[in-house]
């Protein structure tokens, strides 16, 4: 029990993603900052004040910021399946600069 929690623990930390969760973080934060730029653009705009663009602005990025940055589990939905570094292999005939590689 307390194996898992402390694995738990360290899975958040050290911040895992997989490809699956880089390609939804980059959709979420373009997505994010899109919608705000243009709503502190057309705020600002109508109401002809350069604190409310940057302001709003400002609350998108940290918005982002928030949703983007932390690892949450549903960026690591897909792991990749490493080969293990004993597995057997052992270079598999692969040849570099005429030399066989063990």
């Amino acid at each position: 029990m307390a194996d898992q929690l402390l694995q738990q623990a360290q899975d958040l930390f050290e911040g895992q993603i997989d490809f699956e969760g880089q390609k939804l973080t980059e959709l979420f934060s373009t997505i994010i900052l899109t919608i705000t730029g243009c709503l502190a653009f057309g705020l600002g705009f109508a109401q002809g004040s350069i604190w409310v663009t940057l302001w709003i602005g400002l609350g998108g990025t940290a918005l982002a910021f928030l949703v983007v940055v932390p690892p949450y589990p549903i960026y690591n939905e897909n792991p990749e399946k490493w080969l293990r570094a004993n597995s057997g292999i052992s270079g598999s005939g692969i040849e570099v600069d005429g030399k066989k590689i063990n």
